[in-house]
Formats: structure tokens, sequence, C-alpha cells
């Protein structure tokens, strides 16, 4: 079965989708008095159009678009609507990912199109990617929060609408488990060959996808099976944390507790230091506070916040945490992230 639906937007206002999807998400929208609609299933077609109630934008647009080279999502890939479409084949501008919540495995596609967000999907995708997408964020109160800094406020200003993703805490564990000391395109590789080594396969217009594995099935994997797909020394540290939950310690579970006894928490996964507990924490649990001391980060912090290093991991999280806002500076580090990964600068350094 496939369903099709459209988040319409007005014409005019997209930019255009890159050619590949590594996992950072932006909508700018507007809808008058919080307009509100459900996405139904229309059974007499494949695709559907309907409105979506989101949140107002301060610039008085909407764009939706999908934001090349973060690391914070290893869900999504460039795909094709052509039969045996691959990582080569033309995309036609449609991302694809799975999703299990639903049920069932189910695979999504979604792509930007004449004005409007357009998605397929075997199951209804609309919820799916309303969690997945954060489309529900509030960003002018979040920007508002933000401190008044020069680069906190050119970043905004450069990437209106970006907005984080919320992933399932497993698939986010173990993709963050694998990305220590690896390139962006090496984790994408190597999540989608745990997919297609262990993931449900699911048929979808002459296309295969594979769903994220189960924590079961990634358990019962041998150690050597995951070193052929090139896990390396990180092979073990899948293999146990998988194992750990699938006996059901479910680190999603760890929602609603404070954030430091959070971060602490999540270090009980075999292979999960300080960065991977907050960049799950972010990316998946919710966690809007946190800020992954990743390399492109403490270059940021010794270059524009040098007061923020203390030394310690806990330490300088914690300083660099209170300059950029607190409660929300997890979204400003991604959008300071993101400005400075693509070339931006300031005249002026806070």
């Amino acid at each position: 079965m496939k369903l099709g639906h459209c988040l319409r937007l007005p014409r005019g206002l997209l930019r255009t989708l890159p050619t590949a999807v590594t996992g950072l998400f932006s909508q700018v929208v507007d809808a008058p008095g919080g307009l509100a609609a459900s996405l139904r299933p229309d059974s007499k077609r494949s695709r559907g159009r309907c409105p979506v109630g989101v949140p107002w934008s301060r610039d008085g647009s909407r764009r939706v678009r999908f934001r090349e080279g973060s690391t914070s999502s290893r869900r999504w890939r460039a795909g094709s609507r052509i039969s045996g479409g691959g990582p080569t084949a033309p995309t036609n501008g449609w991302y694809c990912t799975t999703t299990r919540a639903t049920g069932e495995p189910a695979a999504i596609r979604v792509r930007q199109h004449d004005g409007a967000l357009e998605w397929e999907a075997t199951a209804d995708a609309g919820p799916v990617l309303r969690e997945r997408l954060r489309l529900d964020d509030g960003l002018d109160a979040i920007r508002a929060a933000t401190p008044d800094d020069s680069l906190i406020e050119a970043s905004f200003d450069a990437y209106p609408g970006m907005r984080l993703v919320r992933d399932p805490p497993f698939a986010s564990l173990i993709s963050f488990i694998c990305s220590a000391q690896m390139r962006v395109s090496r984790i994408h590789a190597m999540q989608q060959s745990l997919r297609e080594a262990f993931g449900t396969q699911i048929q979808f217009d002459g296309e295969t996808y594979h769903a994220y594995p189960t924590p079961e099935r990634l358990a019962a994997a041998t150690e050597a099976e995951l070193r052929d797909l090139s896990l390396g020394y990180r092979a073990p540290y899948v293999k146990r944390t998988a194992e750990m939950v699938a006996d059901g310690d479910d680190p999603g579970a760890i929602r609603g507790e404070p954030y430091e006894a959070a971060r602490e928490s999540l270090t009980r996964y075999v292979g999960v230091g300080e960065k991977v507990a907050d960049c799950v924490l972010l990316f998946s649990l919710g966690y809007l506070q946190a800020v992954p001391l990743d390399t492109w980060i403490r270059k940021t912090i010794a270059e524009y916040y040098p007061d923020c290093d203390r030394g310690s991991y806990a330490d300088t999280s914690g300083a660099i945490r209170e300059r950029l806002g607190g409660e929300y500076a997890g979204y400003a580090q991604t959008y300071v992230f993101h400005y400075l990964r693509h070339g931006g600068e300031v005249e002026q350094r806070a």
C-alpha cells in the first residue's frame, strides 16, 4: 500500500535541495491562528494534499529545507523513485527513511516539490515526520531565548528556520557509537550496511528499503559479522550495547531525568562517553540544552569563546551551555556549527 500527501506551502519560497541529506531539516512556516488539519490517507489516489498546523515564523515566510553537511542524523539518505535507485541514482529530490512507529516497518520518501513538502509511504507518515523533523518546535521563542551575540545572530540569520531532528533512541545510540573518529560519509555507509545486513526488507514501488535493525537482531549478530561491515573496534561496542537494550535497558527511558543525570546514565552503554551521550540527548531525547563538544565546537570555543575552555569535558560543556543561553544551547550550537562549517564569519567576535 502506498499513501501520499503534501504539506502545502506557498510557491516560490523554497531553496533547492542538496544532492545528499545528512540530517538537519529546516522549516520556516506561517499559519494564521495556528491552522490545523490532520493528515488523512487518500484511498483512491497515491498522493494527496492537505494543510498542517505549524507555528508562525517571525519572518513571515514558509520554507522547508533539507540541509546538507550535518552529522546529527543518519536516518535519511538521498533516494530515487525510479526502480533500482541506489546511492548513485538520480534522486529527483527524494529523501528516504524507514520507521516502525506504526508497528510494522514502513518506508517513507519526502521531497520539496512545487511549493510543498511531499511524502509517499507505506503507512501514514504525517505523525512520523512531525516527530522526526520537530515541526512543532517554536523557533521564534528559541531564538528569542538565545543571548545577544554577533556570532549566534549571524548564524540564525544565515539559516532561518533550521530545526534539529528527533531520531529513535536506539538507532541514534548505535549511530553515534559508530561515529567516533569517522568521516560523515563513512558513518552513513556504516549505518546503511547495518540496515542491509540485519534490517527487515520493505518493498516499495519496485525498490527495496531496509528498516533499521532491532536491538534483538543486532544483539544476535556476531562480532565478526559486524567487523565485516567495517565497524572495526566499534563492533564489540555495538554488539554489547544492542544486547543491553535487547535485555530491556531502554535508552529512551531516561527522558524526563535532569540533564546531568541523563548524560551520566547514557554512559553506562558500551562505547558511550560524554560527547556521544550529549549527541543522543540532543538529537533523539529532546534535551535541547545539550552541547556535544566535537572538533568543530571546540574550535569555535577556542576562537570565539576561549573563556569557556575549562579543561574537562563537563566543565567546558557547562560553560559553553551557559554562554549559548542554557535552555536552548543545543539549538544555538547547531546553528553556529552549520554556519561556521559552511564558511560563515562575523566581523566582530562576541
